[in-house]
């Protein structure tokens, strides 16, 4: 039955990744992202690190899909802005070489890492004593990471507007 489970996970995460590629509408390629980053959160989830399914869930499905949402619909121009032109043959047969030479690396990597083994006990740490360190010792550091997103989406917007008001006052010309 868990097989199953992972392989469900597994079978959702890589045809929403692969369909993201696959298509030529930005919008369309973020929502699948999205649903991809889910698929890695519910592994998480089923992995037993119920920490890192959760900071993905903040992170990735919330902030980060939010902001490249955010950049697409801020910055394009027309409709047709959104949709990616054609490849050609070369440039998809290329970025399989590349997508291969990095599996190689990691593989590699993997394989031959030398991981030191630990005689000393697990240390066990709760979700809830994770959260008490975050709001309480690390508070400051979590105020200023998000006032730093915060000022870089606003600085987002306003870059994307102002560029819509030169568009704007040529096309009145």
């Amino acid at each position: 039955m868990m097989t199953a489970a992972l392989i469900g996970i597994l079978l959702l995460t890589l045809a929403a990744g692969a369909v993201a590629m696959s298509l030529r509408n930005l919008i369309h390629s973020v929502l699948l992202l999205i649903v991809c980053w889910l698929g890695i959160a519910t592994f998480y989830l089923w992995a037993g690190a119920e920490f890192l399914a959760f900071s993905q869930l903040l992170v990735y499905v919330g902030a980060v899909s939010m902001v490249v949402l955010f950049a697409i619909l801020l910055t394009r121009r027309s409709r047709i802005d959104v949709a990616v032109a054609p490849d050609s043959a070369s440039r998809a047969l290329w970025a399989l070489v590349a997508g291969f030479a990095v599996l190689g690396v990691l593989a590699y990597g993997m394989l031959n890492a030398k991981l030191p083994v630990s005689t000393s006990p697990v240390p066990s740490v709760s979700v809830r004593d994770l959260g008490a360190q975050l709001a309480g010792t690390h508070s400051a550091a979590l105020l200023v990471i998000g006032l730093i997103l915060t000022v870089a989406l606003l600085g987002g917007v306003v870059i994307a507007a102002s560029g819509r008001a030169d568009i704007m006052e040529e096309k009145g010309k």
